[in-house]
């Protein structure tokens, strides 16, 4: 029934601003029928659409939206990304084998020993300018705006903390990041995380981001492979910090 209506001797009498919104590629409504109605309506504005799709929900939504906003407000809508974005490098550690050492030293002198971990960590964040973004428990998450001293912040951290009997597991990754109010997250943030728990212990762990990042800065690092990180798409080739690193960074 729709396709036997003619509505075209009415077209003329129109007198209301028309906007026609038609996909070029229409495998139903072929476009000549959308330039007809603009043709033959007073002032009609005809936007040929991309796509192929008849039914306006599928794969064009968002175009449609756009010219109907600026059809009736005179304004194109800005889509700007609703959060804004910032490259930085991740940084996590976690604590090896933290329940056996928690469970073996009680809760106040591992509470104790926790303190002063963080103590170390917060005193060599703020010697490297890295921000503390996130504890949970035992872990830490950091990020920095240059890679080099998230990396000689990590090796300062993983050694000063021996001192008290903690060995880290640490892992670094460089991306573009969503600003979340104080925080930061996207899928970056997850690559760091991922890195993180694939370093044995004592490892610094980098992503080949970090690693070509830092090219030229004396940094060493040793491959340890190709690694397939839980739930991130792809293979990941991680090194590993090597004893030459040269702590001059202030």
């Amino acid at each position: 029934m729709n396709m036997e209506i003619d509505v075209r001797p009415v077209l003329p009498t129109v007198r209301v601003p028309t906007l026609i919104l038609h996909a070029g590629g229409d495998r139903v409504a072929h476009i000549r029928n959308g330039r007809y109605l603009a043709e033959h309506i007073p002032g009609a504005k005809l936007v040929e659409l991309p796509g192929e799709d008849h039914i306006p929900a599928v794969g064009g939504a968002d175009a449609i939206v756009d010219e109907m906003q600026e059809f009736l407000t005179g304004v194109r809508p800005d889509h700007e990304p609703d959060h804004d974005r910032v490259l930085a490098t991740i940084l996590f550690t976690d604590i090896v084998r933290s329940t056996e050492q928690a469970a073996a030293l009680g809760d106040r002198r591992w509470r104790n020993i926790l303190e002063q971990y963080f103590t170390v960590v917060r005193r060599e964040l703020a010697r490297f300018r890295g921000r503390e973004i996130d504890t949970a428990g035992d872990g830490l998450f950091a990020a920095f705006d240059g890679p080099a001293r998230a990396i000689c912040c990590a090796w300062r951290i993983r050694d000063s903390v021996r001192a008290i009997g903690i060995e880290l597991r640490t892992g670094l990754h460089a991306g573009e990041c969503e600003v979340l109010g104080a925080k930061i997250g996207g899928i970056a943030v997850h690559i760091g995380a991922r890195v993180a728990a694939d370093a044995a212990s004592g490892e610094i762990l980098v992503s080949n981001t970090v690693k070509d990042l830092v090219a030229g800065s004396g940094i060493g690092f040793q491959s340890r492979g190709v690694h397939a990180l839980r739930g991130v798409p792809g293979e990941w080739p991680l090194f590993a910090v090597t004893e030459d690193l040269k702590l001059s960074q202030t």
